[in-house]
């Protein structure tokens, strides 16, 4: 077995979490695109151990169900009774002795609640752990104030922990140590099992406690140690929604300073928003008010934002996206969406396409060089090349029962306020007249004309609204125009 590679990883996530105050698991609540145990689990896989352990107990079916879709490697146990944190790991541990042998090696215990511990951490705790020949090494951290925490003792000639003092039973001298117990360890698997046998109830909760384990190793002999985490945040559990939200800015920083390393440039920190699986190339620019979410990825020079959401989108390379909201979109190199546009999924732009003002599109093809300038639905449609769709027109989708395609062709012309009523498929070429409603096929290069013919019936205002201000208008520019174009006669009275 490789000594840098750990026997196991076990992960406590068995906790109901009452302080969320809600439905959902402590664990399956989401920061920056991930649910809190997805990080736990993400981080934990870093390591690669040979095998990957989920304590679940409150809602099992729920969090078991979200496993195996997030990792089909990772083994979910269930702790029928929440006895402590001793009894969920020496659950655990039988259960993958049950499929095999026992576990020996290093096997590392983290808590499913701590979305900032990154695997470079957990790493340098396993390293210690190895180097140093440690029965336990304890994860800890130094922190500016160390209220409420268990503290870290340590032999001063040798470094060795000898103690964890919970903050109520700790002295001055304890009070003053800053460095806290993280609840991330690193066991001797044998040691591990070994002392799990031995772990006593007669405490305030009646349950088994791992820190005890500590304690009987040094008994027993062995080294305790101590891996000091470098960014004392990394160890924050998740308890209620504050620190929820809390985590959730620091990890959103740390992905926006990543990602302003890389060479984005990020206008305003403060309002921009990423979740872990968004990427962006170099020069990207995101302007306040931007939220990337799930698969998006921003291309080379494209320019995101103000104010746009975009879940799971491809843009290319210098692009514009502005005051849009786009799901499950690809936009092509050079185009330009906004402002107020909604581009919903299935829907693929080619090369500088614009979708402009109070346009939505769903589920659309549109080709190289096309223009949507503005107020205009685009449904279950495909568009050809350089051609432009005009103002207020509708692609008539929708019968009441199925959904239909309309297909344009390239280098068309339609005009203002066309209705497409689907199937219709409009040749290359072909121009559509304004305020057409197009119910059949138009060949290539044909003129479409789909609107009856106009009527001006003369005297109306006047007859039917006599003594408004439309018909004295029309009165005093018939005594200064009298020349002005004759209206249709009519019988009307």
């Amino acid at each position: 077995m490789s000594a840098n590679r750990p026997a196991a990883v076990v992960v406590l996530a068995a906790g109901e979490g009452t302080r969320m105050k809600s439905a959902t698991p402590k664990v399956l609540h989401e920061i920056c695109g991930r649910t809190l145990l997805g990080h736990v689990v993400d981080s934990s896989r870093s390591l690669d151990p040979r095998r990957l352990a989920v304590v679940v107990g409150h809602a099992r079916e729920q969090v078991s169900a979200h496993l195996a879709e997030l990792d089909e490697g990772v083994r979910s146990v269930v702790q029928h009774e929440q006895n402590g944190t001793g009894h969920a790991v020496r659950t655990a541990l039988d259960a993958l002795a049950a499929e095999g042998s026992p576990v020996s090696g290093t096997v590392v215990v983290t808590c499913g609640d701590t979305p900032l511990l990154t695997g470079g951490t957990l790493r340098a705790l396993v390293d210690a752990h190895e180097a140093e020949e440690n029965a336990v090494t304890v994860l800890t951290a130094e922190v500016p104030d160390a209220t409420g925490y268990g503290r870290v003792v340590r032999d001063d000639a040798t470094g060795a922990v000898t103690a964890i003092v919970e903050h109520k039973d700790a002295t001055e001298v304890e009070r003053a140590v800053r460095e806290i117990n993280s609840g991330v360890f690193a066991f001797d698997g044998a040691l591990l099992t070994s002392a799990l046998g031995r772990l006593r109830t007669d405490n305030s909760q009646g349950e088994e406690y791992l820190t005890d384990v500590l304690g009987i190793v040094r008994e027993d002999g062995h080294r305790v140690g101590a891996a000091v985490a470098g960014d004392h945040r990394e160890i924050v559990g998740i308890n209620n929604r504050v620190q929820l939200a809390q985590a959730r800015r620091l990890l959103n920083d740390r992905l926006l300073e990543q990602a302003m390393l890389a060479g984005v440039t990020v206008v305003d920190p403060a309002t921009t928003w990423l979740d872990v699986t968004v990427s962006c190339e170099p020069d990207a620019l995101v302007h306040p008010g931007t939220q990337l979410l799930g698969e998006t990825h921003v291309g080379a020079g494209a320019e995101i934002g103000p104010n746009s959401r975009l879940t799971d989108t491809v843009v290319g390379a210098d692009a514009t996206v502005n005051n849009a909201v786009v799901d499950g979109v690809r936009i092509g190199a050079g185009a330009s969406i906004g402002p107020y546009t909604y581009l919903r999924p299935g829907t693929r732009l080619g090369d500088r396409v614009r979708a402009g003002s109070f346009v939505e599109a769903k589920n659309a093809v549109i080709g190289d060089g096309t223009k949507v300038p503005h107020l205009s639905y685009v449904g279950d449609a495909e568009i050809g090349a350089e051609s432009n769709i005009g103002a207020a027109s509708v692609f008539v989708n929708y019968d009441g029962v199925n959904k239909h395609r309309t297909t344009i062709g390239s280098h068309c012309r339609t005009g203002a306020d066309n209705m497409f009523v689907a199937p219709v498929t409009i040749g290359d070429g072909a121009y559509t007249a304004a305020g057409s409603v197009i119910t059949k096929d138009v060949p290539a290069g044909s003129l479409a004309v789909a609107r009856g013919q106009q009527r001006n019936i003369a005297g109306w205002v006047a007859r039917k609204r006599p003594g408004s201000a439309a018909a004295r208008a029309a009165a005093e520019q018939r005594e200064t125009a009298p020349d002005s174009a004759p209206e249709e006669p009519t019988a009307e009275s």
